[in-house]
Order: structure tokens, then sequence, then C-alpha cells
């Protein structure tokens, strides 16, 4: 019966100029009650800016945030809102998944972050990872998260100061009030990554970026696997001055690239497997330099882009 469902918003923020929004036209396919689902796209340049509007606007009790190329799996809704049964489940997300048909570069890029080398327990981001657990931030990802309105807003929204990762301070927050965060590797969407190796550098740029500027917001213990990128820059940089004996953890390195080449070739293919391989130590040199550069940005507090303009939609379905 729909009477004891709760009401859910899905929330979509996008460019000013968007006109064929993926996640609008999947939303719409989502099996629950359309009495209780309200659609809102969020037009602007800052997507915390973007979202927090929506949050301050939106009806339902859970917020479904989705990017506007995410397209969810139409049980998504009733699978999560079981899990909202708990009363102490503040937010569940899962991973966000490479469509089979997708252009070969972009499988190749799905392999790299779905990857343990490259991306540790965050890979569980980009593939289905075990079974349904309580989890952290390093799980899950804004691009298809669902939370409960009321708590989010408890913590003011999203820090406006913070992009990207501010969701990931945000969950940190919750946890630390005793909320629980559960990931479920059947809650997914599809959704492709970066189109060309420039965007899908600068994705890893932004990552490296943007967890340094939230470690100096927001530190904890949880980040100190973050610190490895940055510091393994630093030993190639001092890889020259070290002798002989420096070479042992570049040799460890190199025998680790190509295990986990080995390890994906059974679901990845050997191609695309091999192709990765560079890119994993690629995305390790990028993020590594991001991270550095996010130390010593400026930044802004929070609040200071709420004057960004945002307009707001009501998308019917």
């Amino acid at each position: 019966m729909s009477d004891h469902l709760p009401g859910v918003t899905v929330l979509v923020p996008t460019r000013p100029d968007l006109t064929d929004i993926k996640a609008v036209t999947a939303a719409r396919r989502l099996d629950y009650p359309a009495d209780k689902l309200e659609i809102l796209v969020t037009r602007g340049k800052q997507p915390s800016v973007q979202r927090n509007t929506g949050l301050r606007a939106a009806h339902g009790e859970l917020v479904y945030f989705l990017d506007d190329d995410s397209m969810p799996e139409p049980g998504n809704l009733r699978r999560a809102v079981a899990h909202f049964a708990d009363p102490k489940v503040k937010m569940v997300g899962g991973p966000n998944v490479c469509p089979s048909d997708a252009p070969q570069l972009e499988r190749v890029f799905a392999l790299v972050l779905g990857s343990w080398l490259a991306f540790g327990p965050s890979r569980a981001r980009y593939t289905p990872v075990g079974v349904t657990r309580e989890t952290g931030e390093k799980e899950l990802i804004l691009c298809n998260l669902i939370a409960r309105r009321d708590a989010v807003l408890e913590l003011g929204g999203f820090n406006e100061a913070l992009y990207p990762n501010e969701e990931n301070a945000l969950m940190d927050a919750l946890q630390k009030r005793g909320g629980r965060l559960l990931y479920d590797p059947e809650f997914m969407v599809r959704r492709r990554p970066r189109p060309t190796l420039k965007a899908f550098a600068k994705m890893l740029w932004n990552y490296g970026r943007g967890r340094a500027e939230q470690f100096r917001v927001h530190p904890t213990f949880g980040s100190a696997l973050n610190f490895v990128p940055p510091f393994f820059c630093l030993y190639l940089l001092a890889l020259p001055f070290l002798g002989c004996v420096g070479l042992a953890p570049l040799a460890l390195y190199i025998l680790a690239v190509l295990a986990q080449t080995l390890a994906s070739m059974p679901h990845g293919g050997v191609v695309r497997s091999v192709f990765a391989a560079p890119l994993m130590v690629l995305s390790h040199l990028i993020y590594g330099i991001g991270f550095w550069r996010g130390l010593f940005t400026k930044l802004k507090p929070p609040g200071t882009r709420s004057d960004v303009p945002v307009r707001l939609e009501t998308v019917p379905h």
C-alpha cells in the first residue's frame, strides 16, 4: 500500500542549458507510487549549492540524489526504502556501474575505477562489492545516494565550500551523531565514465584536490589511506637520491600492478586489462599531485557561495 511508503524526492542538479537529462528520464521509470514521488531539477553552476537549494524545497521524507547522467534501476526506491525501516539508517548508497554498451575507452576507465590497486575500498563506488552492509564514506558516492532529508538539513546540508567531497564530510558528520550508512551492491545506477583521457585525468585531479580540502576542514583517521598517492609521488621524486636500496619499493609496486592486471582479466578481458595497467599508475600520480594542490588551496568559508543563482524545476511524471 502506498500509504505506508515514505515520500521521496529525486533531486538532480544539472547545467542551465541541458535539455536531455538522462536521470530524469530514468527517474520517471522508477517503480514507486506517483503520489509519493517528486522529481526536482536544480539548474546552476555549483552542484553543492544546487543540492542545498533542492533540499530546502523538497517535500519528500527521503531525498534521492542523482547526477544528471545517472540512470537508476527501476526497483531502486523500493529496495532503499526497506533499509530505512531502521530509524538509525540515515543514508543508503550503491555503485554507479559503466553500461555494457559504453565505448571501449570508457570501459577501460571503469576497470581502473573498480580495481583495488587504483581505488582501494572506494572501488565499491564503481562496481558491486560484497553484500549489503554498514559502511563509511569511502564506499558511497553522491551520484547514487538516498538520505533522510531532516538528518541532512539538521547538519546544514552540504558544505558549499567543498567540491567535490562535500558528501564525504557530511557522511562523517552523520556517523559522528550515531547515524548508520548502508552500502547495497544491488542499489545501482548505470553511468558512463569520463569520455576522454583528458577528462578522466581532470576527474582524478579533482578527486585528489577535493579529498585534501575535505581533510583540512574535517580531518579524520579514515583519510589516512588517501595520503598514500601523494607520498608515492614524493618517493618517485626522491628516487634518484635513494640508490639501489630505494628501488625495492618500486619493484614491489610494479609487481602489484602486474598482479592487479592479471586479477582484472577474468571479468575485464585481456585487452582492456592491459590498457588499464598504465592508467592505474596514472591515477596514483594525478590523484597524488591533486592532493598536494588541495593542501594549499584557499578555502572559502561555508555559505560563501549561497548567492550562486539556481533555477528550480518540478518535473511532471
